[in-house]
């Protein structure tokens, strides 16, 4: 008989309850994400404001806030398109083997003579010995440097490789190291470039490898696609050099080993600084904004052990000596030594106001870019055009979702009401999974949803189809109805079955905006399996246990 059991009956309408429970916000989007946004700024620290307030007070802490976060085609932003230039990387490897080549050639001193670096190509370093008859030697001791290369493709090879002629030693990276060194350099850029971007607050972005050397950005609610180049375009490489001298030429030739930097606060003003620094940010573990003594904005930092260690190391070494900021080949502040700074923290002052140095501090704590990026394409949506396309999704949804409640109505007439209501709980069920799972809704994923509206009658149908069936030969309704939901239930799951799996390969094989369909498309099938099989079939069975009908009509 029509029977379901009243724990049955609990899980089904609980289940019910909590998707409606995590849906509700939505209802209420702009004012559950202002409170949202307040209550991150106050658990970061900022200080209390009456309008701060007011946003977190604005929507009780004892209900659900997840909202479905509106992607870029729905809420405007930017997109990036960027290319990162890999070779600036080889430059900065050799350049950095040179202390390396030069230990280990002196080590060799009594064989192969004076060592010195000779001009060369970004991506070798060249060294020439004065003793061209030990050149195999010097070759020798160079290639015991060589380290293998941890990569499949890159097995049983090493990552530089070392040639001769004449008296003249160039050393330049391996083929295969090369490739993993582009891999790593494109895998950092786009881990840091993720970190900058969360550390800002965004909802939701969108940052992908595309190709060997593309990272593709999109940002939804940032205001232009010039802002998101100032927050990710800048390598912020942080490094900290001795002072050779200070002029006012910046043409001249700053000599052997030394750079020579513009002032950023006085126009005209160069430091000649040695090349080397003494510690670069990579040692830096935190970076937050704050004021000097005089009550300027500034930014304090505070390095590893190994960071701070060379960094006391120096100042204790240095008193009274010129030690250079440097962000970004610019010299930012460039104070005197007064004492032995020990613990590795530190404070930098420069012409900052508020916003640039809160900014600076972001860029500090994501860590440097290893590389430039040069933006290949660059959009700015607006929040019209996301609206529009809201709008558009909106009306879609309701002439679908209206259509297919008529539809019901029309041919199965009590039952057919069970399934809209069934479909109404279904759409709430969606959003509420939505939610608590922080997906991005997309244009394709509303249309996503538009389709399983469609879908989601289907099972009725199959249901109610066989239930008039079984009409014609079962001995009650009430053995019809059980008939119906046993018969039709290996056909619902057959062909929901296929199309999940359909939408699980667009999900692993698709991108952006594919596995936005892909997500609502396989929640959309999992709720309207479980509202045609459980809700519609208890809500029958609570009409037919007070109406108690002898014969019914489908």
């Amino acid at each position: 008989m029509l029977q379901i059991a009243l724990w049955k009956r609990i899980v089904i309408w609980g289940l019910c309850a909590l998707g409606l429970l995590l849906a509700m916000p939505n209802g209420f989007y702009s004012k559950v994400e202002r409170h949202n946004d307040a209550v991150a700024l106050l658990d970061a620290g900022t200080a209390e404001t009456p309008e701060l307030l007011a946003d977190e007070a604005g929507w009780p802490g004892y209900l659900p806030s997840a909202l479905v976060n509106l992607g870029l085609d729905l809420r405007g932003g930017a997109h990036l398109l960027g290319e990162v230039v890999v070779e600036e990387v080889y430059a900065a490897r050799m350049d950095a083997y040179w202390p390396e080549v030069r230990d280990a050639l002196r080590a060799e001193r009594d064989v192969v003579g004076t060592v010195r670096r000779q001009p060369s190509p970004e991506d070798q370093l060249r060294v020439r010995i004065s003793k061209p008859e030990a050149i195999e030697a010097a070759v020798a001791a160079l290639e015991a440097l060589a380290q293998p290369v941890v990569t499949l493709t890159g097995v049983g090879t090493n990552d530089i490789e070392v040639s001769a002629e004449g008296a003249e030693i160039t050393i330049q990276l391996s083929e295969a190291e090369k490739l993993a060194t582009d891999n790593r350099t494109v895998q950092q850029s786009l881990e840091i470039i993720r970190r900058r971007v969360d550390e800002v607050g965004t909802r939701e972005p969108t940052i992908q490898r595309q190709g060997e050397r593309r990272i593709l950005i999109q940002v939804p609610g940032i205001g232009s696609a010039g802002e998101l180049k100032a927050l990710i375009g800048t390598t912020a490489k942080l490094t900290f050099h001795p002072v050779v001298s200070r002029t006012g030429d910046g043409e001249q030739p700053p000599g052997a080993r030394n750079v020579i930097y513009p002032d950023v606060a006085e126009e005209g003003l160069f430091y000649v600084l040695e090349k080397t620094p003494v510690v670069t940010g990579d040692d830096l573990v935190d970076a937050q904004p704050s004021f000097d003594q005089n009550g300027r904005p500034a930014v304090s930092f505070r390095f590893n052990a190994s960071g701070g260690r060379k960094f006391g190391n120096y100042t204790a070494e240095n008193i009274g000596s010129p030690f250079a900021i440097v962000l970004d080949s610019e010299v930012i502040s460039a104070p005197v030594i007064q004492s032995h700074i020990a613990g590795g923290s530190g404070i930098i002052t420069g012409n900052f106001d508020v916003a640039e140095s809160t900014n600076l501090a972001v860029l500090l704590r994501a860590g440097a870019l290893p590389a430039k990026i040069n933006f290949l394409e660059e959009r700015t949506i607006g929040p019209e055009l996301g609206q529009d396309s809201i709008d558009a999704g909106k009306i879609a949804s309701i002439v679908a979702f209206a259509a297919v409640l008529v539809f019901m109505f029309l041919s199965y007439g009590m039952f057919g009401l069970f399934a809209n209501v069934a479909l109404i709980i279904n759409v709430a069920l969606i959003f509420g999974l939505l939610s608590a799972i922080g997906a991005t809704l997309t244009l394709p994923g509303i249309a996503g949803i538009v389709l399983t509206i469609g879908m989601a009658v289907d099972a009725n149908v199959l249901i109610f189809e066989r239930i008039r069936e079984e009409l014609k030969t079962a001995k009650g309704p009430a053995r019809a109805i059980e008939l119906g939901y046993e018969k039709a239930l290996s056909a619902i799951v057959d062909a929901n079955i296929t199309t999940f799996m359909t939408a699980v390969i667009l999900f692993v094989m698709g991108s952006g905006p594919v596995r936005g369909f892909a997500v609502t498309l396989a929640l959309g099938i999992a709720t309207s399996v479980f509202t045609a099989i459980f809700v519609t079939r208890l809500l029958i069975a609570m009409w037919f246990e007070r109406k108690r009908p002898k014969k019914i009509e489908v």
